[in-house]
């Protein structure tokens, strides 16, 4: 089977995007990969160089959820249907709403990995505010509903608030994201920290709420302070001696704070599924989240919650975490435990290969 795959290099989705291509290429499939966002770096590139069966076509078109993005996007649809006709896939499966109804005659799903109305609603507790750009965006994602052959989400709750709020799909699918077990050190001697991913301009991830607290253990918070959408000119900072700012990692410096991190923190007000909590897990990090309705599904019983945008209660949870060590270790079975059984690359590339098997013709599927 060929598959085109569209992603974006600015975040979880471009290592979403590595599992699904590199498992895809593993089974004996053709991948047409073309990027959007910035230009990917030659850290980020570097997996694609040895999958042989793999033509990566980099743009640096803006992506939709970006203000004054509309003619970017018009210009890199026009680019996709002139290279569908060059290459002819036999699937379609885009990262961006925007392409879901490109006039070409070939099956076609559109993942959402997050969207800006529901982000919205979960961070301020009501409607975006009305403009040109916001009725450009709702009209692109609902022509997606319309168009693709089916809407993918990664959680249970993704897929319901996203279909209350644009329309519902004629075929609807919950795929949860994984990652590869073997990328990340579940072994290594752990030291007295906790850590936290994201990026810090972004509300929906949270990570303010770290500058709150004052934290019974060091925390180091790891992401972007620049805001590509458009935001400040200069970086973010917060404002707080209870975190340690460590700024962009590449995989390997991530990888070493996971594996070394007794807690991992999640802070997100809005997490449509969440990378970063996962790599912890297969770290074997006790995981601290907020609790809301999507991480409540991913985690289950497995991690350890406080209340959603709630300072003095996740200052409380970590304080107790703290007194008693043996909560820790606990917690942090149960997280990689939960993560080996149910979010794992290969199951993730499964279960998108049956999906894909449904929409293509079956002397395709079975090429």
């Amino acid at each position: 089977m060929h598959i085109l795959i569209t992603a974006d290099t600015l975040g979880g989705v471009w290592n979403y995007t590595r599992e699904l291509v590199t498992g895809l290429h593993a089974r004996g499939h053709r991948i047409t990969l073309v990027s959007f966002g910035d230009i990917p770096t030659a850290e980020q590139a570097e997996w694609i160089t040895a999958l042989r069966n793999v033509d990566f076509r980099p743009t640096a078109f803006r992506l939709e959820w970006m203000q004054d993005s509309e003619a970017d996007m018009a210009s890199a649809a026009s680019f996709l249907l002139s290279l569908i006709e060059e290459v002819e896939p036999d699937l379609l499966h885009f990262s961006q709403f925007y392409f879901g109804n490109l006039e070409c005659d070939v099956p076609r799903i559109v993942v959402a990995h997050s969207d800006v109305v529901t982000w919205w609603q979960a961070v301020h507790g009501k409607q975006p505010p009305a403009g040109q750009w916001m009725t450009s965006y709702r009209a692109a994602v609902q022509r997606a509903v319309r168009g693709a052959d089916s809407i993918v989400a990664p959680s249970n709750w993704m897929l319901d608030v996203f279909q209350e709020t644009h329309g519902t799909a004629r075929r609807a699918a919950v795929i949860y994201n994984g990652r590869t077990p073997a990328w990340f050190n579940p072994y290594a001697a752990k030291k007295n920290y906790a850590l936290s991913v994201g990026r810090i301009w972004d509300l929906g991830k949270n990570s303010v709420l770290l500058s709150r607290i004052s934290a019974p253990l060091p925390v180091y918070l790891a992401g972007n302070d620049r805001d590509p959408s458009g935001g400040p000119d200069g970086p973010l900072t917060l404002d707080s001696s209870s975190i340690t700012f460590k700024g962009p990692q590449d995989s390997k410096q991530l990888q070493d704070l996971y594996a070394n991190a007794a807690i991992y923190i999640a802070t997100s007000q809005y997490e449509p599924f969440g990378l970063a909590p996962l790599e912890a897990a297969f770290s074997r990090c006790a995981i601290v989240a907020s609790d809301i309705p999507s991480l409540r599904e991913i985690w289950g019983d497995a991690a350890i919650y406080f209340r959603n945008n709630d300072a003095i209660h996740l200052q409380e949870t970590l304080e107790t975490l703290v007194q008693n060590p043996g909560r820790i270790t606990a917690g942090a079975g149960r997280a990689y435990r939960r993560a080996m059984q149910y979010y794992s690359s290969s199951k993730m590339v499964d279960d998108y290969l049956t999906l894909y098997r449904k929409l293509v013709p079956a002397e395709v599927s079975a090429a």
